[in-house]
Parts: structure tokens; C-alpha cells; sequence
């Protein structure tokens, strides 16, 4: 039999029975869930308190306009003059519903506050130039923004020490001249939250202590009040949330309830948590008979999963792990391990391939290690050949130079000659600059490259190149500017190898940037967090760039762009010949100074030359 029907049969067959016990205890044991329904009025009474609180802010808002924006105020509040802020605002305070109204010049200093009494008289309790208390206005001052929105926040009056749900405008013209505090009090809005969600309310402080609630008439008492509180962790990770989320069940008064607690959303604010609670006898449980009904039917099927589900992972779970151990065992570099695993379903099919296939990696291994071990010999004597030879060009040169200097010295008179040593001493200084080159390859190859950091000054290493090119800046028509080298701190690194990077660098910008160019040497000091400082030189040109996809494969021994056929045979011509070295040589020398060098161009194009810019980072003080 397959794995298919080894899987799929006896599920189905379980499926079917869970199905059909389900179905029967649906509609016969548990015919309405009046769980849920509580949990969804939970959910919809947390939706209406902050509907309500959404309306409340809009008449604060209202109400704080009517003031901020009463003809005269910001002058007043600007002059600090408080006889003219108590005469334009308390009239209007008068005729508003706020409980609280207080006004702010931009200093924080209270000039106004007045407390509406419940027979409609305005007190006024102005505790004039004291400092303002409340986040919301010094953050409005703050911000000093006369477009700034409204803030809000659940605070306590520290007149008549109730809780409020105050809103706060800035009061300005071209600035702000101060700002409008319009309140009600939790008291206040209570029993409203309570008869518009149609449950009891309760709002918490940020550390999880009941400020309020409408649970009872001892609901406001201070003992009843910590019964009801919640763990600060709790209402971080209510404060976090985004809807309504159903808390737990707790006793208060001799009753249980239920609640749920919610975020207390006002535009972008979050200004808090609040609860909103149901009373648990709207939740009437099943039977004792059918509930015991409901866990013996569901018990009996968990059990026949269970022990259908055991049969079932041991007759697809053990091959699988012999495979698994298997695979880990290859992974790991053992090619002898096999899963020997002989079945006739999938898994013995996956087994065989698996181990067919781990018999040709192994016979591929081996014959790649051979061929490894004959490159890696290989590599080795052209290392050697290229440092002997090297070694072996460098005495006949030294005679070509000397004699090439007799006939130089001795054909004075004798132009023809002059020109022909001097094109012989030309010919020979580039074979010793490809020697030279070649060396520093075998080193860098041979690890036997070694840095000898002394204090260097990145422009006097410029201005070395600068000068050693100036013929061919000049013959080319090619100008060259630097920029910020001033300003770089003097680095740890080997002079003469730091040298040799700018060289090649700057050798093959000029190659590669046709008559009438430009090359730009710009450095900066690069400081990121937590990392020492850094020195970047960066080098463009406007040359005819270098395909994205080669921006690695330049910096690789004897790589050149284009046909190396085409290329001049001058090194710093346009598109001048050479060994295809420089960038190796530099990123070697970089990779020895634990620096970097890399490059950006967005394309090769010889007809609007895109050019290239090669940047070099080096550690200022000569560590990674």
C-alpha cells in the first residue's frame, strides 16, 4: 500500500466519526453558546465607550475653540494681562457644558480655571501663576506649533481631586499664545458610558490601579477600587493591543463578573486602559449530564486520534528519521553513511534515490579532491615560476638599464641614437614596473606580503602619483583635482604599499578615460557607531566604466575589460595594454591592511562614458 492511503484512509474514516460526533454534539448537547454571545456584548460595549468618548472629545473640542478663538484672547494670554482673559473667557465658559475649564499662557502659568457646579454655577478656583501639571499643555508649548492637534489625557484636578478626561488647544494666531483645557469628569461620564454600552465601565491608570467605576455604590471606595486593579504587565500588554481584549472573571460585591478590557483610543492618543464588565448570570452552562456527556464523547476521540495519529508517525516517522539521520551524517562529511531503508512506498523509493545519489557524490568528492590537490599543485609552481622568473629578468634588465645609460650618455651629439636609448631605457623601466608587479602578486599570493605601518598623510601619497603621471595628464589632456585630502588625520599603514594602491588606481583611470577627461580624488573620514574611525579616498573617473556584473572580476589576477588585442601597447594610453595586475596588487595590499576597496559604475558605454569610481577604506589607527 502507498504512503497516500497509508495516510489518507484512516484519517478519513476518523474525520468522518469526529464529524458526525460533533454534529451531534452540536445540535444536541449545545444548542446555543451563550458564552459567546457574552464575549461578543463584551466586544460591542467596548466598541460603543469608545464611540461615546469619541463624541465627548468632539464638544471638547468644540467648546476649547470657542474660548481659544474668542476675539482678543491671544493678545490677552500674549500681554498676560488676566483681568482681560478672565473678562473674554468666563462669559463664555458660562454658557458652555464643560465641568473644567482652565487657560494656560505660553509660559505653563495657569491664568484661568473654573469648575461648573452641578446646579449650573461657574466657580471660578484660579490658582493664578501657578505652573501647569498636566503633560498636555507643556507639550503643546513645547511643540510651539499654532497648527499643533489636540491633546489629550486622564489626569486628576489637583482642586477638587477628581479624575477628568481633559482636551487641550493650542491658543494662537501666527504663534502660540498659550492653551484651552476643556474637561469632564470621570463621574460625569460614567454613568453615561454606562448606559450607552449597556455594561459597567472602569478606567485604569498606567499602573494598573482602578481610577473609577460604576460597579455598585462603594465603586468609588478606595479598598473596592484595589480588588478590582490589574497588574501593571497586564495593562502594558492591554495598552499595546487594538480591540478589545476579554480578561478574566472576577467576584466584586458578592457578584461575579466578566470583562473585557480595552485601550482607550481618542484620534492618535492612547490615553489609557478601560474595562468594560458584565455580570456572569447572563451566562447559564449546560447541564451537569450533558457537559459530562460533551468530555467523555470528545475524550474518546482524542484518545482514537492519538492512538491512530501513534500507529500512523511510526510507520512514516522511522524512515523518515533514518533518513534524516542519514542526511545529517552527509552533511556533516560522512559519504559512507546510507539510510538502508527497503520499503515499497514513497519513502523506500526516496531512500534508494537518496542513497544512489549520496554514492555518486562520494565517487565525485573523491575525484574532486584529486583534481583539487593537482590545481592546488599546479598553483603552487606557477606561484614559484613567476617568482624565479621574476628574480631571473631583473639581472639582464639591470645590464639593458646600464648600457642603455652608456649609449644615452655617449650618443649626446648623435640624436638617432639618443632616441633609440632613451626608447630602450623606456622599454626596460616598464618590463622592471611588470616584474615588480609580478613579485607583489607571488607575495600576496604566498602570504608573504608585509606591512610596515609607519604615520602616513594620504596627500602627500596623492600628490606622488599626482606628479609621477603629470606627462601623461599633460599628453592626454586629462585633468585631475583632489579634495578634502587636507583634512584627513595622518593614518597607520605601509608608506610605500599604500603607494602602490593609488598608483595602480590612478594608473588605470587614466587608461581607461579617453583624452579630455577628468579624475577626482576626493576623501572624507567616515565614523559609524560603535566602529573606529575610517579614512574613504575615492577615486572617479569619467571613463567608459565597467559592467555591473565584472565590478568583482577586475580586482582578479590578469583580468583586463574589452579585447586585450585592441589595446594600445602604451600603459597609460587610452585603453593602454598591461598585465591585468594593478587591482589585483591593490585589493592584496588593502586585504593586508584589514582595509577594503571596492567599486561602483553604472555601465560600460564608449560613447557616453559613464566612468567608474573606486573607493578605498582604511582604519585610521591601522586595525580591522
Amino acid at each position: 500500500m502507498s504512503i497516500r492511503f497509508k495516510v489518507i484512509l484512516p484519517y478519513l474514516i476518523l474525520t468522518l466519526l469526529v464529524a458526525v460526533t460533533g454534529a451531534y454534539v452540536v445540535t444536541r448537547l449545545v444548542s446555543k453558546s451563550l458564552e459567546e454571545r457574552l464575549s461578543n456584548q463584551l466586544l460591542e460595549a467596548g466598541r460603543m465607550v469608545s464611540d461615546t468618548m469619541a463624541r465627548k472629545e468632539f464638544d471638547h473640542f468644540r467648546e476649547a475653540r470657542l474660548v481659544a478663538f474668542t476675539r482678543g484672547m491671544s493678545d490677552a494670554l500674549r500681554d498676560g494681562d488676566e483681568n482681560q482673559i478672565v473678562a473674554l473667557a468666563k462669559p463664555v465658559a458660562g454658557g458652555l457644558n464643560a465641568e473644567n475649564l482652565m487657560v494656560f499662557d505660553s509660559q505653563g502659568r495657569e491664568r484661568l480655571h473654573t469648575l461648573k457646579q452641578s446646579d449650573g454655577n461657574v466657580q471660578d478656583v484660579t490658582q493664578s501663576g501657578t505652573l501647569t501639571t498636566l503633560s498636555i499643555v507643556e507639550e503643546l508649548l513645547t511643540e510651539n506649533n499654532p497648527d499643533s492637534l489636540p491633546k489629550r489625557v486622564l489626569a486628576r484636578d489637583t482642586v477638587d481631586g477628581r479624575y477628568y478626561y481633559f482636551t487641550a488647544i493650542a491658543a494662537a494666531d501666527n504663534r502660540v499664545a498659550g492653551v484651552v483645557v476643556v474637561g469632564t469628569s470621570l463621574d460625569t461620564l460614567l454613568p453615561l458610558l454606562k448606559t450607552t454600552a449597556s455594561a459597567d465601565v472602569l478606567f485604569y491608570d498606567s499602573s494598573g490601579q482602578a481610577l473609577a467605576s460604576t460597579l455598585g455604590g462603594s465603586a468609588m471606595d478606595p479598598l473596592f477600587l484595589q480588588t478590582i486593579s490589574i497588574d501593571r504587565d497586564f495593562y502594558q500588554r492591554i495598552f499595546g493591543q487594538d480591540e478589545v481584549v476579554e480578561g478574566k472573571n472576577f467576584e466584586a460585591g458578592g457578584r461575579l463578573y466578566r470583562s473585557g478590557f480595552s485601550p482607550l483610543w481618542i484620534g492618535n492618543d492612547r490615553l489609557g486602559v478601560f474595562a468594560v464588565v458584565l455580570p456572569m448570570q447572563f451566562v447559564v452552562e449546560s447541564s451537569s449530564v450533558n457537559r459530562n456527556n460533551y468530555v467523555i464523547l470528545y475524550s474518546a476521540a482524542m484518545l482514537a486520534v492519538i492512538l491512530v495519529g501513534y500507529l500512523i508517525a511510526r510507520m512514516i516517522i522511522n524512515p523518515l528519521s533514518l533518513l534524516v539521520r542519514t542526511s545529517r551524517a552527509i552533511a556533516d562529511g560522512d559519504l559512507t553513511k546510507r539510510t538502508g531503508v527497503r520499503t515499497n512506498d514513497e519513502i523506500g523509493v526516496l531512500a534508494s534515490t537518496f542513497d544512489l545519489m549520496t554514492e555518486n557524490l562520494q565517487q565525485r568528492t573523491i575525484e574532486l579532491e584529486k583534481t583539487n590537490k593537482i590545481l592546488e599543485q599546479m598553483d603552487r609552481t606557477k606561484i614559484r615560476f613567476i617568482q624565479v622568473s621574476a628574480h631571473e629578468l631583473r639581472t639582464p634588465l639591470t645590464l639593458v638599464q646600464g648600457y642603455a645609460q652608456m649609449v644615452q650618455m655617449k650618443a649626446k651629439d648623435n640624436k638617432d641614437f639618443e632616441k633609440y636609448a632613451r626608447g630602450i631605457m623606456d622599454g626596460a623601466a616598464r618590463m622592471v614596473d611588470i616584474i615588480d608587479n609580478l613579485l607583489d602578486v607571488s607575495r600576496i599570493d604566498s602570504n608573504l606580503l608585509e606591512i610596515m605601518p609607519v604615520d602616513v598623510e594620504i596627500r602627500e601619497l596623492i600628490e606622488k602619483a599626482e606628479k609621477n603621471f603629470k606627462p601623461s595628464f599633460e599628453e592626454r589632456g586629462l585633468s585631475f583635482t583632489t579634495e578634502g585630502l587636507d583634512d584627513l588625520p595622518v593614518v597607520k599603514a605601509d608608506r610605500d604599499l599604500l603607494y602602490k594602491v593609488f598608483y595602480h588606481v590612478i594608473g588605470n583611470a587614466i587608461k581607461y578615460t579617453p583624452n579630455g577627461g577628468s579624475i577626482h580624488v576626493c576623501g572624507r573620514v567616515i565614523k559609524e557607531v560603535k566602529q573606529l574611525p575610517e579614512v574613504e579616498i575615492q577615486i572617479k573617473d569619467t571613463g567608459i566604466g565597467i559592467d555591473p556584473q565584472y565590478h568583482e572580476l577586475v580586482f582578479e589576477k590578469f583580468y583586463q575589460t574589452g579585447d586585450v588585442l585592441l589595446h594600445s601597447s602604451g600603459k597609460t594610453k587610452f585603453k593602454g595594454g598591461g598585465p591585468g595586475l594593478g587591482l589585483a596588487i591593490a585589493r592584496g595590499i588593502m586585504d593586508a591592511h584589514h582595509g577594503r576597496i571596492w567599486l561602483k559604475s553604472p555601465g560600460y558605454n564608449e560613447e557616453t562614458y559613464p566612468g567608474t569610481t573606486v573607493f578605498i577604506r582604511l582604519a585610521v589607527d591601522g586595525s580591522r
